[in-house]
């Protein structure tokens, strides 16, 4: 088990994963016409609970992009499942697949060992990280549970009120001594 976790303000570690319908999908980099990214992590295939959160993701979509937020989502699961699933979601944001052990490492997940009927490798339990316009953690969620998810409208409506300057809003949880 590793305690490792990134912590809010700090970069984020950058990295690609295979695309959704091909090409890469690069984490921590903003798609064209955005300059901040959410990058929501979940389970695979196995869960419905993923599918359901990833389902509520498509009709919020217009809201996260006028805030210029690029929204993607990325699990451990290969194409196939990924399809699979993503058949049922229909997503109209891009997703990634195929994150490996070292990424879920690099991310700070929890990692699970799963149970013979989910899949049949490891998978990164849900994580939610919302990159700023200077490639910093601005919002740092992970979960060790399939269960506790942000709502991703209060998102919205945190991420309005930090882009707005006039609140003049700072990364929280940032306090060292």
């Amino acid at each position: 088990m590793s305690a490792f976790k990134l912590s809010a303000g700090e970069k984020f570690p950058a990295m690609s994963v295979a695309k959704f319908g091909g090409g890469e999908l690069q984490l921590g980099k903003p798609a064209e016409g955005c300059d901040w990214q959410m990058v929501i992590v979940y389970r695979g295939k196995h869960c419905p609970l993923c599918t359901h959160y990833l389902k509520e993701l498509n009709p919020l979509l217009a809201a996260y992009n006028e805030l210029g937020v690029d929204v993607v989502a990325v699990s451990s699961d290969t194409e196939e499942r990924a399809k699979e699933q993503l058949a049922l979601v229909e997503p109209e944001f891009a997703v990634g697949f195929g994150l490996t052990v070292e990424q879920m490492k690099a991310l700070g997940l929890y990692i699970s060992t799963p149970r013979p009927q989910e899949s049949d490798s490891v998978f990164a339990e849900p994580g939610l990280f919302i990159i700023n316009g200077d490639g910093n953690l601005q919002v740092v969620d992970i979960s060790n549970t399939p269960f506790t998810r942000p709502n991703l409208e209060s998102i919205i409506n945190g991420i309005r009120f930090i882009r707005n300057p006039d609140n003049n809003y700072p990364i929280r949880g940032t306090f060292t001594e």
